[in-house]
């Protein structure tokens, strides 16, 4: 049975490739653009269950007999019997190649070559066709429905299933930096605790004679004044830094990264995006400190929105735009901004490029992004 499988196969493929199938999924995914969901559902385990539904459905098709038609009339040698023993030992061989072509399909399927791979299935079907042409022989319309379906829901799960992997990477990115950010602001609490205590028992011992020091008495206003500052920051979520940072030796001329943080210190957060991951450190444009760091952030993400460099994934911060576009907006919100540094150094960038072998004959041009705006 294997060999005659193998043979048919031979045959189907002599005859899909009169069938023109597009094999480049690059070029496929490029010319649908972003992934549209064929079957949206709410996550993963929901599309595993219509799976799970769907294959039982195919199951049952092909054991009722309706996965595949011939023809009830064909006769061989005469006899009709003989011709219907034939036709359903000819049909169980077709439809184990077709089968074999949709489960390989699934096998090797990714978001990208969905489309791909139901014309590899609609290609199998015509040459089922073609060869099992004298018996009417051919795979019925609901079952190849099925499978395209199958097709297309298995995608749809696997990009799902992608997308929550970095949703749930994100969000623990996410929690982690809200710790550090509470560890800090208690840190900091604590230590100004500390000192506004000892400045009181100072005062206090000064009181008792009588005594006072207009020095420690304003560092107590300041104390008291930080210390409220700190509570809101610890009550207040959407208070914080807004950053405009970029990095021409990672992402070339004219793209930047706009994001937030809620650190007391939010050069750290900015070093560290600046680590191994990328070959230089991020230079800052601006830090900007606002008590709705999340609303302004999420206005300029949606002003700069059609510059995305990532068009999938709008969790990515990264735009095609020139920082001096990005202050002219910072300022439209803000109406004013306390420093803006619209050139920067690019120090270990610019060292580095002395160094680099000749690329002339790369194509690249160093410096230069090639979707520069």
């Amino acid at each position: 049975m294997e060999s005659e499988v193998r043979a048919l196969r031979q045959q189907l493929d002599a005859v899909g490739a009169e069938e023109t199938v597009e094999l480049n999924d690059e070029r496929v995914l490029q010319s649908v653009g972003i992934y549209r969901y064929h079957h949206p559902l709410e996550d993963a385990e929901r599309y595993s269950e219509r799976l799970k539904d769907l294959s039982a459905r195919i199951a049952t098709a092909v054991k009722s007999g309706q996965a595949i038609k011939t023809s009830e009339m064909f006769t061989y040698d005469g006899s009709l019997a003989k011709g219907r023993k034939m036709s359903n030992d000819l049909g169980k061989l077709m439809l184990r190649a077709y089968n074999a072509e949709a489960d390989n399909s699934l096998r090797a399927l990714r978001a990208g070559n969905v489309v791909t791979a139901k014309k590899r299935l609609e290609a199998s079907r015509i040459a089922i066709a073609k060869l099992g042409q004298m018996m009417e022989m051919h795979i019925a319309d609901g079952f190849h429905s099925l499978r395209v379906e199958e097709i297309e829901l298995t995608a749809d799960f696997l990009m799902k299933k992608q997308e929550e992997r970095e949703a749930a990477r994100e969000e623990k990115a996410r929690l982690r930096e809200e710790r550090k950010v509470e560890a800090e602001l208690a840190a900091e609490r604590e230590r100004l605790d500390k000192e506004r205590s000892h400045i009181v028992s100072v005062l206090e011992r000064l009181g008792a004679n009588s005594e006072t020091d207009p020095i420690l008495l304003k560092r107590l206003e300041d104390l008291d004044e930080a210390i409220a500052q700190n509570d809101y920051r610890a009550a207040n979520i959407r208070a914080g830094y807004v950053y405009v940072i970029s990095n021409r030796g990672a992402f070339g001329e004219n793209v930047v990264k706009i994001g937030l943080t809620r650190r007391l210190e939010p050069i750290e957060r900015v070093n560290e995006l600046g680590g191994a991951s990328v070959p230089f450190r991020f230079d800052v444009h601006a830090l900007f400190f606002s008590e709705d760091a999340v609303g302004l952030e999420s206005e300029l993400h949606k002003h700069f929105s059609d510059r995305r460099l990532n068009c999938v994934n709008t969790r990515k911060e990264f735009f095609f735009a020139k920082p001096i576009d990005v202050r002219e907006v910072l300022k439209e919100k803000v109406g004013s901004l306390l420093e803006f540094t619209e050139k920067v150094e690019s120090t270990e960038y610019l060292q580095s490029r002395g160094y680099w072998p000749d690329r002339g004959g790369s194509g690249f041009d160093f410096g230069k992004n090639k979707l520069d705006r």
